[in-house]
């Protein structure tokens, strides 16, 4: 059936099946921000939208006087920029997708972009297409490509004055984005596209479902191509494809539409930020317990780094990415391909959350229990159960709990100084 550029109609698109099963992602925030490096990928908001002073001290501080914004993409290099060392290392973090920034707020494009004169990585700064090079990269580690694009651009003249009007006039629209959203689809053939920057005007100024509707009936990747729901005010967590609702989204209880968690590895930041500090850097705990808890949940999980303006992802963003990639290794089979089970949590605790496979479920506990016995309340066992544990050898002893549930005998760990990894899981066969 052909879609319509109506919300009814592309609500409907059933949703391309390798994004759920794919289930973890990595963010890439990039751009003209990573140039300053201070602050977030918001600074020329911060610094010029909003005149903030700490903003403008920084500036004067470490700039000559007189230095615009436009200045700074110069110095946007991406010398160490390489597209193979990066697919490689999201591919041992577990990653299943990558996305991109293609262009932020700001309004600078990571591509050549025909609408964008000099102000895009080909003319200016790194003088290459980053988008083209990342993604070969990534088609080669069979990782899907996702692009992120911001509608909006702060400071574009066309877009002050759209606004103006109140949004009556879509000069903007016709002579910068939309070009802009189909050229990136015919030339990378993304498999995702993250919009963002549309919460100021209606779908109506957008014109996103017509684009919408192209990209589902005619484009190069209608089959495959999954969308969030950022596409207009009022759009997100109700239209698109995949919903975001907000960064950093936790819904509490299982939603009923397929959505994704972003988290960023900096706590206060998707761009890189040259004076952050290990304690503002998520450690391998919190992110393995925001993927498990997301999973449980039906969402996927999407985790940010933001590189250096020379194009290094910093040892400490690595030494994270590498270890959500080991302990995938071991408890992947929990993960990928996985859906929701009828309980997501336990309910006497937030610290044990299930995945299932058909028959088997999957209990995935976060603390290791004092006594090594780890109490199931929600399944219920039957003579046939059995009870594995990831990377174990054997099956684990069980008995039915006095109450309702199962105590299952973990395997003996050796006492160590350092407290054992998070997270660990328990597969169930033959429950209900």
């Amino acid at each position: 059936p052909r879609y319509r550029p109506s919300w009814d109609s592309l609500d409907a698109r059933p949703l391309p099946p390798w994004y759920d099963r794919a289930k973890v992602g990595v963010f890439v925030h990039w751009g003209v921000f990573s140039v300053p490096a201070w602050g977030s990928e918001w600074f020329w908001w911060h610094w010029q939208g909003e005149h903030d002073a700490a903003y403008e001290r920084f500036v004067r501080r470490r700039f000559p006087p007189g230095t615009s914004y436009t200045d700074f993409a110069p110095r946007f290099t991406a010398y160490d920029f390489q597209p193979r060392q990066w697919a490689e290392l999201f591919r041992r973090a577990g990653a299943r997708y990558v996305v991109l920034t293609t262009k932020h707020h700001e309004g600078f494009t990571n591509w050549g972009s025909p609408v964008s004169w000099n102000w895009n990585s080909v003319d200016t700064g790194p003088h290459r297409d980053l988008v083209g090079e990342l993604g070969q990269a990534l088609r080669d580690s069979n990782l899907h490509y996702g692009l992120y694009h911001s509608l909006m651009e702060w400071f574009n003249p066309l877009y002050l004055a759209d606004k103006k009007s109140g949004f009556k006039t879509q000069n903007f629209v016709l002579k910068k984005t939309m070009p802009e959203l189909y050229d990136l689809v015919l030339k990378y053939k993304p498999d995702l596209i993250w919009s963002d920057g549309d919460w100021e005007a209606p779908d109506s100024y957008w014109n996103s479902t017509s684009f919408l509707a192209w990209l589902y009936n005619d484009s190069p990747v209608k089959d495959t191509v999954v969308v969030n729901d950022r596409w207009c005010a009022q759009c997100s967590c109700r239209h698109g494809g995949f919903y975001n609702c907000a960064d950093k989204y936790k819904p509490g209880t299982l939603p009923d539409h397929k959505w994704e968690m972003c988290s960023s590895i900096d706590r206060l930041s998707w761009g890189y930020r040259s004076n952050m500090s290990i304690a503002e850097v998520m450690d391998e705990a919190s992110i393995i317990e925001e993927l498990v808890q997301t999973v449980s949940l039906g969402g996927n999980y999407l985790l940010n780094v933001g590189p250096t303006k020379e194009g290094v992802i910093v040892p400490i963003f690595q030494e994270r990415l590498l270890a959500l990639g080991r302990w995938l290794d071991t408890n992947g089979e929990a993960i990928y391909e996985s859906q929701p089970w009828r309980v997501q949590m336990e309910n006497s605790t937030d610290t044990v959350w299930y995945t299932s496979k058909g028959p088997v479920v999957y209990a995935i506990f976060l603390l290791w229990p004092r006594d090594s016995v780890l109490k199931l309340s929600s399944p219920i066992p039957s003579p046939a159960t059995q009870v594995t544990m990831l990377e174990f050898a054997g099956t684990l002893e069980w008995q039915q709990s006095p109450g309702k549930g199962m105590l299952i005998t973990l395997p003996y760990l050796l006492p160590s100084p350092v407290p054992p990894q998070s997270g660990w899981v328990v597969k169930l066969e033959g429950v209900k």
